[in-house]
């Protein structure tokens, strides 16, 4: 039975594509693990048969030993080694079940030791897959999707995974070999009585298969839910300080019990479901013993039988099929369990493989060799770019950076100036056209070689939760200490390193949060620094600072520039009036190129955007001011 279709589940495109997950889970990753599971399942086995003796013996030693209405013959035992007297017959009976109990729990030890390590490895490696998989995915694909969404899948989805392998598989194999175990005993036993008793079985399917029918949708909305309450949990902690900045608590705190309040309601639906079929087994599965309980009671009671009910049966079979029917009870009330464990299991497993399965549009030619840069001449020819086939965003981009220059790239927002870099740091490959570095195309190279020879510092700083040398070090981990130093002095950021509290030592937060905008930078500065690449791209790398830091900020690139191909984006165009050469773009076309002199002499955008910035808005032409009207209220200011 397939799993109910979710609209608001953001990743049911993967999860429809995923072909047969299950079985795709035990030949990937079961196939690893072929010791623990073979463990499991054999001692599974052994475990039930074992629990299955105890009851037998003690049939037979109230038949033979209490009331003596048949002779004392245990198979287990060779006959010349069997008591004569009934206090040795007795004896032996104890200990035979003693041992039973005795060697089922210790295989019931080994039964969960072969679980629990085929589920947990299991566990481990598909997380630690399904998150490798998601961080070499296009950045288009995190666009589209939220951080508590993915952090559902890597969490909650592979945990469903493991309870299933552990309990559920567990519970099955307990199941499977308890019901065919008690069902050969019964039959062997007494056909007849057999056959009443496992009257319920057909009944207890049926309404197993009309449950999984209902619950099915309800635990779709489930998963939606939880996806939602965890989206907005980690947007709201991630964006306290603009919630305490803004007043919005209250907003807020209504925002998340919306969200919560729905999963509540969903969940409270499945568990109203849920609550109502188990108890429902249980009657199914308690009219077979009931049944049993009269029909073998009246066979002891009156051999032969009353009416239709023909039959006999002595007191020992009777306790025999009472004990079997109570223990198979319990099993078939777990069947409904493992089939929803089951469901449940193998919806999680499809959004996972269905997210392994997500193709790259990145395809790395395996032929392609490692990027080697001697010069660092960048080539852009004719490079156009879209995010989709609807609409393009970098148009027949062309020009060339020597080795060593700096060439800075400005325009208004939209223009497309972000897209362009991210281009060259393989982010997304070009549509058309063609990006080379020493007259290598980047298609040709390996992704790996190129990003370690382009150095990035973006205006959205980020940090990761630890010290402050771990952070420089990020990326160049093999780096001493006295390399971190050094690229901190010339990030300019030595200084104000050593008077924090535990100095390089110091952690710095969620995001860096103990720092501020500054510090952040020019940390982030210090680990582009570290890395020594050939490349380096600034993407508007002072735009969150103020003036003082701008200018410390800016020595340091100086510096970090010098004798190496850079790349600069800006809004504030005094900080790159100094690179050697300046384009120009808008709506992702190049409309200007040449030097600041150059640029200012044409009087064409560039000067426009620069007389902007110097405050000479009431000089601009009529024409410029209502292009920028219509550029912001087409992309709400986004580059």
């Amino acid at each position: 039975m397939d799993i109910a279709a979710d609209e608001d589940d953001p990743f049911e495109e993967q999860r429809e594509k995923a072909d047969n997950p299950m079985k795709r889970l035990f030949v990937e990753y079961g196939a690893r693990n072929k010791t623990a599971l073979t463990v499991g399942i054999l001692s599974s086995i052994v475990a039930r048969v074992l629990d299955l003796l105890p009851p037998l013996l003690l049939a037979l030693a109230v038949d033979a030993i209490f009331l003596d209405s048949r002779a004392f013959d245990l198979w287990l035992v060779p006959e010349a080694l069997e008591p004569t007297t009934r206090a040795g017959q007795l004896r032996l009976s104890a200990g035979l079940i003693a041992v039973a109990f005795l060697g089922g729990a210790a295989f019931h030890w080994t039964r969960n030791w072969g679980w629990n390590a085929f589920a947990q490895h299991i566990q481990h490696a598909i997380r630690t897959d399904t998150y490798d998989k998601m961080q070499r995915l296009n950045m288009d694909f995190f666009a589209d999707k939220q951080t508590g969404e993915m952090m559902s899948v890597l969490s909650n989805d592979v945990n469903r995974l493991e309870r299933f392998l552990n309990d559920g598989m567990n519970s099955a194999f307990r199941l499977g070999v308890m019901v065919v175990g008690i069902s050969v005993v019964l039959f062997v036993t007494n056909w007849q009585l057999a056959l009443i008793a496992l009257v319920p079985v057909p009944l207890i399917a049926l309404f197993t298969y009309k449950f999984v029918q209902v619950i099915q949708p309800k635990y779709a909305d489930v998963r939606s839910s939880v996806g939602r309450v965890n989206s907005r949990l980690e947007n709201n902690l991630g964006g306290i300080q603009v919630i305490k900045a803004a007043n919005t608590e209250s907003y807020e705190s209504d925002r998340v019990e919306d969200v919560s309040g729905d999963y509540f309601d969903a969940n409270w639906d499945a568990i109203g479901t849920r609550i109502k079929f188990f108890p429902g087994l249980r009657v199914l599965a308690g009219v077979g013993f009931v049944i049993t309980f009269i029909v073998g009671g009246l066979w002891v009671i009156t051999p032969g039988g009353i009416g239709p009910l023909s039959g006999d049966l002595s007191p020992g079979n009777f306790v025999l099929f009472i004990l079997y029917t109570q223990r198979f009870i319990w099993p078939m009330a777990q069947f409904g369990q493992i089939i929803n464990m089951y469901q449940r299991a193998r919806a999680s497993a499809a959004r996972l493989f269905g997210l392994m399965d997500e193709p790259s549009r990145i395809a790395e030619d395996p032929d392609a060799d490692d990027l080697v840069v001697t010069d660092g001449r960048v080539e852009y020819e004719d490079v156009s770019f879209g995010y989709d086939q609807e609409e393009t965003i970098v148009e027949d981009v062309s020009f060339t950076v020597e080795g060593g220059e700096t060439l800075a790239l400005v325009g208004p927002t939209g223009a497309g100036k972000s897209t362009v870099l991210k281009l060259l740091l393989r982010m997304y490959d070009v549509g058309e056209g063609r990006i080379a570095i020493d007259g290598q195309d980047l298609r040709n190279v390996t992704i790996p070689s190129l990003r370690r020879q382009v150095g990035y510092v973006s205006q959205d700083t980020f940090l990761f939760y630890g010290t402050v040398a771990e952070n420089i070090r990020y990326g160049t981990f093999d780096a001493g200490r006295e390399a971190v130093i050094e690229a901190a002095k010339a990030a300019e950021a030595h200084e104000f390193i050593t008077n924090l509290p535990e100095g390089y030592d110091t952690e710095v937060g969620e995001r860096g949060v103990k720092l501020s905008g500054g510090q952040r930078q020019r940390i982030s500065i210090a680990r582009a620094v570290l890395k020594d690449p050939e490349i380096l791209v600034l993407d508007e790398a002072t735009s969150d600072v103020d003036t003082e830091t701008e200018m410390l900020i800016q020595r340091s690139l100086d510096r970090l520039t010098e004798d190496r191909t850079t790349f600069a984006i800006a809004h504030r165009l005094s900080t790159i009036k100094d690179a050697d050469r300046i384009v120009v773009l808008e709506d992702g076309r190049v409309v200007e190129r040449g030097t600041h002199g150059d640029l200012l002499a044409e009087d064409g955008l560039y000067a426009h955007l620069w007389g902007v910035q110097a405050g000479e808005i009431d000089e601009l032409p009529e024409e410029f001011v209502e292009r920028a009207a219509r550029r912001q209220a087409r992309t709400g200011g986004d580059d």
